[in-house]
């Protein structure tokens, strides 16, 4: 399949007063229509920059961004509005991201307004069939955030998200802040409506049960660089960096007949500000060379098993 999104030696970096902090750095990846990628990684690795820079709350330092082949990266005015009712992001805290002055109705209803697709007559009915999509019963209508849980609060982000139909939606960790139960129907709902409206999702999470749950690809960041990105189930079943087995070494098994024997990380943090060429991860590698010290180029060890590492062919 064609991919819908491509992003291409895509760079954003802050200005601080140290230096320039490296927070997206040479990332290259592609999404299909109708696949989840999951981006994870630790706090700080830039996954949450890297999915709003693609849908341009961030402005790009350097790179390239396509949507269906087209180069959006440096749109504006009409062409950027036209471009964000086709790319949408999910927020991570629902309280935080929605207005407390506005009910349930006018913040799903306000993007509606805003496009200028729909009469008036017709605003009402669609907000209605929103609301009934993502399961917020109609005598919530009138509520305001504060008057809701963790879950209806994020069911309504969701439906503002979908509002104007988009085929592309950034999920930033949209799960982490509710309780597990809440979790799980939040999840199923994603899924379900994944498969009706053929959404194509950016599925950022420090979580590895649920990336691992709703992904098709997975891409695995550290600071701010791509280090690997292969199909889900190959990803667990075969990882190859040695950042990616650390991570999922750190995974609770039930298990206890086969525990999983625990990467132990050890060394200092690589500053990701003005950061020294090669790869970030090798003052904590037990595999770090010289040659580590140079800078890297991403290979595909497999068909669509891409992994950045010099020496992947002698710790595999």
């Amino acid at each position: 399949m064609e991919p819908i999104i491509e992003v291409k030696g895509l760079k954003k970096y802050f200005q601080t007063q140290r230096g320039l902090l490296h927070a997206v750095d040479d990332v290259t990846l592609s999404i299909e229509r109708g696949k989840t990628l999951g981006v994870v990684g630790e706090s700080g690795c830039g996954k949450s920059t890297l999915g709003r820079t693609i849908i341009h709350l961030l402005e790009s330092t350097s790179g390239q961004i396509l949507l269906e082949g087209r180069d959006i990266t440096h749109v504006k005015d009409k062409e950027l509005r036209a471009v964000r009712e086709r790319m949408q992001i999910i927020f991570q805290d629902p309280y935080s991201s929605l207005d407390p002055r506005k009910s349930v109705d006018a913040t799903i209803r306000e993007p509606l307004i805003v496009s200028k697709r729909y009469k008036k007559s017709e605003i009402d009915d669609v907000t209605r069939e929103l609301m009934d999509f993502v399961g917020i019963d109609e005598r919530l209508r009138n509520s305001y955030p504060h008057e809701l849980d963790g879950g209806r609060r994020q069911r309504v982000g969701i439906a503002r998200a979908l509002a104007l139909n988009p085929d592309f939606v950034v999920c930033d960790e949209p799960v982490s802040a509710l309780d597990v139960s809440i979790q799980a129907q939040v999840l199923n709902l994603l899924k379900k409506l994944q498969q009706q409206k053929g959404l194509t999702y950016m599925f950022v999470t420090h979580d590895m049960s649920v990336v691992r749950h709703i992904s098709d690809d997975i891409c695995v960041m550290y600071l701010g660089q791509m280090v690997e990105k292969c199909p889900s189930k190959e990803l667990f079943k075969n990882p190859l960096h040695p950042y990616t087995k650390a991570l999922l070494s750190a995974i609770p098994s039930v298990d206890i007949h086969h525990p999983m024997k625990r990467e132990i990380l050890r060394g200092e943090i690589t500053s990701p500000v003005d950061p020294k060429p090669g790869c970030r991860f090798a003052s904590r590698c037990r595999f770090v060379t010289e040659a580590c010290r140079q800078p890297q180029k991403q290979v595909e060890a497999s068909p669509g098993h891409f992994v950045t590492c010099c020496r992947l062919n002698e710790i595999v």
